[in-house]
């Protein structure tokens, strides 16, 4: 988008670049919106460390002189509207106001190749970059990657996505490294929506299908599991089709794909996440089991007075559905950190028991767990807890802003002064522009 911004002929030995340009006006506009002309020129100069008045100079055949700072700081505001990004206020004259979509709009990380560690602690690390550099980089062995990359939506939310065929190339990509980086007998648990549909119907698509056979033809990946997560708090939907022509379902699960590079040596143990036994069970063990005869229709399975169910064990093994809504508290505390500093709300984010299931049935103590979309931070987070070394990376900087402050304590972790500032025992979020 910066791109669009252009003032040919205006361009002078201390003028700022384009892309800095675009990003001091976007910025005063974040900070001071519906500001007038005047305040945002100020505000832009400041934060660029240059004098306006330089930059007066004459312009066109008749030697008018105008100050060209002015100028393109009004040609960015034009880029700004045209992307929709920023309006004028009403019957106010020379004030403009981010819109909706320009309060959202999201910081991503420019250096492609690089990373900016964000904030580490004892056991992990938070790098500001793209996975795909970040993790060719990587040489420790990894057990676990617990993932929910962005879905392929066909109206993207504010962190953008692929579609399409582009979709499974997007994620083999991005996973290509960390398979390389995984140990024998890893995992790799992929969460990705079951609320895709062809354009125009009411018929799912197939690209869930065909990325379970591109990350087995092209990473070399065992599928271990298709793991259902049942979540009562989603909303009605799909809108079309179940709401209005009512062809559908309303859909209440996600899929969980667990693969792994080696099956005969995985090493998931469902001991380490037993569940309670149930009333009847339990009290079926104190009777000292079950006291019927009884058998399926065909004699498959019969059921032995004294001889069934008299063996204590310690819990119950979990069956492959597991229900859970999408809110927590570690979600709760992120979102509440994001609208105190005006930061974008996260659109998605994994409960915290979820994955604090995976992590324990499939890795162990000290072993190293990454998530390349990290995004609210939650696998960072239940890592951290959970006594696992960890890595997570995302491209978007108000992202790792608002999981850091929000999920760790100042105290216990370092903070990257360029992306914080600390005010007592508070993070306050900086641009990374400014840093």
């Amino acid at each position: 988008m910066a791109q669009s911004v252009s003032s040919p002929g205006t361009r002078g030995p201390h003028t700022p670049s384009q892309l800095d340009l675009f990003a001091a006006t976007a910025q005063a506009y974040m900070d001071q919106s519906g500001a007038s002309n005047t305040e945002i020129y100020e505000a832009v100069a400041d934060r660029l460390g240059i004098d306006p008045g330089a930059h007066v100079a004459p312009v066109g055949a008749d030697g008018v002189r105008y100050n060209l700072f002015h100028r393109n700081v009004r040609w960015v505001q034009q880029s700004l509207k045209k992307d929709g990004l920023l309006e004028r206020v009403p019957d106010e004259r020379g004030i403009w106001r981010l819109t909706g979509k320009g309060r959202f709009r999201l910081q991503e990380w420019q250096a492609p190749g690089t990373g900016l560690v964000a904030f580490s602690t004892r056991l992990g690390v938070a790098i500001l970059g793209d996975c795909r550099a970040v993790f060719r980089q990587v040489d420790a062995p990894i057990a676990l990657c617990i993932t929910s990359p962005p879905y392929p939506l066909a109206s993207p939310r504010a962190y953008g996505n692929k579609s399409g065929d582009e979709y499974i190339d997007f994620i083999c990509e991005a996973l290509e490294p960390i398979v390389a980086s995984l140990k024998t007998g890893g995992s790799l648990v992929l969460n990705i929506s079951n609320d895709i549909f062809e354009r125009g119907s009411p018929a799912r698509s197939l690209y869930r299908e065909k990325l379970v056979l591109a990350l087995a033809e092209r990473l070399g990946l065992f599928k271990m599991d298709e793991i259902i997560w049942h979540n009562r708090q989603k909303a009605p939907g799909p809108t079309q089709w179940a709401c209005k022509t009512r062809q559908q379902l309303t859909v209440a699960w996600e899929p969980l794909y667990w693969f792994t590079n080696d099956p005969q040596r995985c090493e998931s143990d469902n001991r380490r996440v037993l569940q309670p036994h149930t009333e009847r069970h339990a009290q079926m063990l104190a009777e000292g089991g079950e006291r019927r005869a009884r058998a399926s229709s065909d004699g498959a399975h019969a059921v032995r007075p004294g001889s069934s169910y008299v063996n204590a064990t310690p819990g119950r093994i979990p069956g492959n559905v597991f229900e859970a809504g999408h809110t927590c508290a570690g979600r709760n505390q992120v979102q509440r950190y994001a609208k105190a500093h005006g930061l974008p709300p996260h659109g998605a984010m994994f409960p915290e028991r979820l994955v604090e299931f995976f992590v324990e049935f499939l890795t162990q103590a000290d072993e190293l767990v990454v998530d390349p979309f990290s995004g609210g931070g939650t696998v960072a987070a239940v890592a951290e807890r959970l006594g696992r070394e960890w890595i997570a990376t995302d491209l978007m900087l108000e992202y790792m802003q608002a999981a850091g402050a929000a999920r760790f304590c100042p105290d216990d972790a370092w903070f990257n002064p360029a992306l914080w500032h600390r005010e007592s025992d508070a993070l306050r979020p900086r641009q990374l522009a400014a840093a």
